[in-house]
């Protein structure tokens, strides 16, 4: 049953946060209002420091209050994490204290793009089922084991909700509207967003392997996606090609005509591929991103990073992180503007 009373939405915006998933989540609230008729929902924007909050684009958002003000959500609130670029630098005491005093109040705890890692960080997702950007999914893995990850568009978890960023805040948003509403108005507000196929939480973020490598040849698709499934305890290409029900030739043959690399080279790859993520975007030591990539020793995966990448991971990380410190602050448009 709907609410007599607007249901308040509360936007934490952290810094760096991604644009397309805040706007398509404050959209269809503007939208449910306009196409009904009635102010079904009303909002509230949060910063972490200082009026405004910058977007990864570089745009900066004006918000209503910060972490540090006095503000205590209601029972029937939802509070929703906007997170963005360099999540794991977000975490500060301020910002977790905030979220955990949210939680206690009884609202429900949303989160969009990389927002996951926050609601996790704060120990509100323990337990819990919860997806995050695919991007991201090996790095939040590694960080949050008591996390049941799953890598659908969003997930519901009853007072937690999570969406993977870009337009799945838009499916998290009509599945939740639909909670309260009637089913037209939610098909009245995808038609409005021109979202023509309205996911479910069963719905996976990225698309199939075969349109991600570009080929139609199913079983080199079944074997690639066998592949990512097993990085960390890498399959040997003579057991992959027996699983496959082909001689080991034959599974040479279809990658050097599909891929143009062996079997061997396109499986390092991978590999290297998810190290250099939980290099980037985690803080765990080499050797542990070593064993979680299928290397036997933090040398020899150093060795094949620095053929791979032209940089050592130790550097590598310490280029990231120096990037991030560096970032420059932009002028406040309002000092600008008075000047």
């Amino acid at each position: 049953m709907a609410s007599p009373t607007p249901r308040c939405f509360t936007f934490l915006l952290l810094d760096r946060f991604t644009m397309l998933p805040f706007a398509a989540t404050l959209d269809a609230l503007r939208l449910a209002n306009k196409l009904s008729g009635k102010p079904l929902y009303e909002w509230r924007l949060v910063g972490t420091a200082g009026p405004f909050a910058t977007c990864s684009n570089g745009s900066r958002m004006a918000v209503d209050a910060g972490v540090d003000d006095d503000i205590a959500a209601t029972r029937d609130e939802v509070v929703v994490v906007c997170g963005g670029d360099a999540i794991t630098t977000q975490g500060t005491r301020p910002v977790l204290a905030w979220l955990r005093r949210q939680a206690r109040s009884g609202a429900t705890m949303a989160a969009v793009c990389t927002g996951a890692h926050l609601l996790a960080k704060a120990g509100l997702l323990d337990g819990r089922r919860a997806t995050i950007h695919w991007e991201n999914h090996d790095s939040f893995a590694e960080t949050f084991p008591d996390v049941a990850l799953h890598r659908q568009v969003f997930v519901d978890d009853g007072a937690r909700l999570t969406a993977g960023g870009g337009t799945s805040s838009i499916d998290m948003m009509l599945h939740l509207i639909g909670q309260t509403h009637e089913r037209d108005l939610v098909s009245q507000i995808a038609d409005q967003m021109l979202h023509t196929a309205i996911r479910t939480g069963r719905d996976h973020q990225r698309l199939s392997v075969a349109t991600r490598i570009g080929i139609r040849h199913p079983r080199l698709a079944a074997i690639v996606t066998r592949i990512e499934a097993n990085l960390e305890n890498p399959i040997s290409p003579p057991e992959l090609a027996a699983d496959a029900g082909i001689s080991t030739r034959q599974l040479e043959r279809l990658f050097m005509r599909y891929l143009d690399r062996s079997p061997k080279r396109y499986y390092l790859e991978a590999r290297l591929g998810r190290a250099r993520h939980l290099l980037l975007l985690t803080d765990l030591p080499l050797i542990e991103i070593a064993v979680a990539c299928g290397f036997s020793s933090s040398s020899h995966f150093s060795k094949c990073y620095r053929e791979r990448y032209g940089s050592s991971p130790h550097r590598e990380r310490g280029v990231q992180k120096a990037a991030v410190v560096a970032m420059p602050a932009r002028p406040d448009p309002v000092l600008a503007l008075a000047s």
